[in-house]
């Protein structure tokens, strides 16, 4: 078994920012509309894609380029942030797919959009 380091380090990732550039670390920046970037590298052979952030996984959903969501829910109320997918025109219905549970509390919810396998 490789480690998490030796893993997200050979990992290719791909950097959708106005304002960053790629640091290094098999870094490359998408460049024009970034859901058709998403649409090609989905036609490529791999592993699939993760994506992160609040932006981006929101026009993906609207795009319907998301196969299946995962939420990782940390025992910790704050407050103020970001709401994830905030601005959906439309809801997008879910049905629940796996949930891993760690010793810590933190909880990964896996959802796949209805009429999905």
């Amino acid at each position: 078994m490789r480690s998490f380091e030796e893993s997200i380090n050979a990992a290719k990732k791909y950097l959708v920012s106005s304002t960053r550039q790629p640091d290094g670390w098999n870094t490359e920046s998408l460049t024009g509309d970034p859901v058709e970037a998403v649409r090609k590298l989905k036609q490529q052979p791999g592993d699939g894609l993760y994506v992160a952030g609040v932006t981006l996984p929101r026009a993906l959903a609207v795009a319907g380029l998301i196969d299946e969501y995962e939420f990782v829910v940390y025992p910790t109320l704050v407050g103020h942030g970001p709401r994830l997918f905030e601005g959906l025109a439309e809801p997008l219905d879910l049905r629940h797919v796996g949930t891993t549970e760690f010793s810590s509390g933190v909880r990964a919810e896996r959802y796949v959009p209805v009429g999905n396998s």
